[in-house]
């Protein structure tokens, strides 16, 4: 049994290596990107070790200095090719809401229409957050339908709303979550549970269907009705 649990949770550099594949088919020149960073920042902090005559220190300094900064740029194309892969597939938004991180409770699929147009909610302490993704102009209609479905209990409370996408006024899907940090906090912590509460004795669209969490299957037929 500790063996298979082990060939189930693949370790670390295992992680990095799918991470990696999945990033060069979307990014192929990232593995040279990667070495050029690394290879330039060893080498100049090298140079400058024997400039000053400390080559073994500045040698040590480069090689730790290279790794972390390979790392970060690793790491930001691969979200970059994650982001890319997720883009444009219906319910992305709501696979980047689960990730915005603590003090944001979000519920996915809050409204829908039959084009598979959709609105996510996420609620902390700026307020209600209403996340919309799909046509622009079937999208307003939702968003209208579903502030005034929350108006009856929640009048007192800001909301705002985002549009993914990448139009003018719209909020790319790799921006979203800075975009939600980045809104004034208003709110207490115990409003915002108090909000919760409220929102959960609404329901919502999605509360009675197996609805997996991230991207939903293109071919998904929603309910009438809305």
């Amino acid at each position: 049994m500790a063996r298979k649990e082990t060939s189930e949770n693949p370790g670390r550099l295992k992680q990095i290596a799918l991470t990696y594949k999945m990033t060069k088919k979307v990014d192929p020149k990232v593995g040279l990107v990667v070495a050029a960073v690394g290879i330039v920042t060893f080498g100049v902090l090298l140079a400058i070790g024997f400039l000053i005559d400390h080559p073994i220190y500045l040698g040590i300094l480069g090689f730790l200095l290279a790794f972390l900064a390979m790392a970060i740029v690793f790491g930001r194309r691969a979200e970059r090719a994650a982001f890319g892969q997720m883009e444009g597939q219906p319910g992305a938004a709501a696979a980047v809401l689960d990730n915005v991180g603590r003090g944001w409770t979000t519920t996915p699929a809050v409204a829908m229409n039959r084009n598979q147009d959709v609105v996510h909610r996420a609620v902390g302490k700026a307020g209600i957050v209403l996340v919309a993704e799909g046509n622009p102009n079937r999208l307003k209609g939702l968003l209208a339908a579903e502030k005034k479905r929350m108006a009856r209990i929640v009048s007192d409370v800001p909301v705002h709303d985002v549009v993914v996408g990448n139009e003018e006024g719209q909020v790319p899907l790799k921006k979203l979550r800075t975009t939600l940090l980045k809104l004034p906090r208003v709110l207490p912590g115990a409003q915002v549970t108090v909000v919760n509460d409220r929102l959960r004795a609404l329901g919502d669209l999605m509360s009675n269907m197996p609805i997996p969490k991230g991207p939903m299957p293109k071919g998904m037929r929603m309910p009438k009705g809305r």
